[in-house]
């Protein structure tokens, strides 16, 4: 890989109980940040509260939504719940956010399907207002606490339309990428267009999402199968877990290209629950 291209780790969401021991681990060896995804109508670990507890039982490694829903959330709330989370960590939070796709997430928010990038969009402008100190408005003050970082922790978008992609530039400071190194490199050039037209200094933050399995058959047959029930809803699933990466020098290659399209970061995405896999991928680095 390219001199300067991180390495992070993507939680497992079957067993909350043992994501102690995959964050203790990741802290402890390469890994530059533990990330955490988010559904609402589905057994996985709310991520913000999930990556608070691993974010206190670990020091130096950034703790990151991958990607957090945030038309779901309440925005006043969340201003304050990442902020909190920020400040508490010194700036170790990283807010991934996209809009999210399924149906009974946004029924269960009470939210609207439609609309939802529309929302994420008068979110960002509330957030950006309320980080910087600024009252709520209407004779309501500003919401607290400060952040670690002035105007907000670090923000990523995920996601594949120009509209999504446009959000990198317009509000956040980069990109996070769930597609192959084949389909990356058009996506990072278009958020890279947006930056420019946006008159932003220096360059978006580029982070690549890859799905892996590493250890003995039943560890992958896991993987495989939690996979493919998490994106069963999508009709691809068998699409999804024919691209998991199951041995180093598939995941090696897969690092390689993305840190030669220009990759800051790129996170290893794990489904199955054995936390000796932290290891195992630490020594294909």
């Amino acid at each position: 890989m390219n001199v300067g291209t991180d390495v992070g780790i993507g939680l497992p969401i079957g067993d909350p109980a043992a994501l102690l021991t995959w964050a203790r681990r990741a802290d402890a060896g390469p890994f530059s940040t533990l990330g955490l995804l988010d559904r609402l109508v589905y057994d996985n670990p709310e991520p913000l509260v999930a990556l608070a507890v691993l974010a206190g039982a670990t020091s130096r490694i950034r703790v990151q939504t991958e990607v957090l829903l945030a038309p779901l959330r309440n925005t006043a709330l969340l201003v304050k719940q990442a902020a909190t989370l920020d400040r508490m960590t010194g700036g170790r939070l990283v807010l991934g956010l996209g809009i999210g796709g399924r149906d009974d997430d946004h029924l269960a928010a009470g939210t609207d399907l439609r609309t939802r990038g529309r929302r994420l969009d008068e979110q960002m402008t509330a957030m950006s207002r309320l980080w910087h100190g600024e009252p709520y408005g209407d004779g309501v003050g500003p919401i607290g606490p400060v952040p670690a970082r002035i105007g907000g922790p670090e923000i990523l978008f995920g996601g594949f339309k120009p509209a999504a992609l446009e959000r990198v530039a317009r509000w956040g400071d980069g990109f996070l990428c769930a597609a192959a190194p084949s389909w990356a490199g058009g996506l990072f050039d278009t958020v890279r267009g947006f930056w420019m037209e946006y008159g932003r200094d220096g360059q978006p933050r580029l982070v690549a999402q890859v799905n892996v399995a590493l250890g003995p058959p039943d560890v992958i047959d896991d993987a495989r199968a939690r996979m493919h029930a998490y994106y069963a809803f999508t009709g691809m699933a068998d699409r999804m877990v024919a691209g998991l990466l199951t041995t180093p020098a598939e995941i090696r290659a897969a690092m390689a290209a993305f840190a030669d399209l220009g990759a800051d970061e790129v996170v290893l995405y794990c489904y199955g629950v054995d936390p000796d896999q932290v290891d195992r991928l630490a020594d294909v680095l």
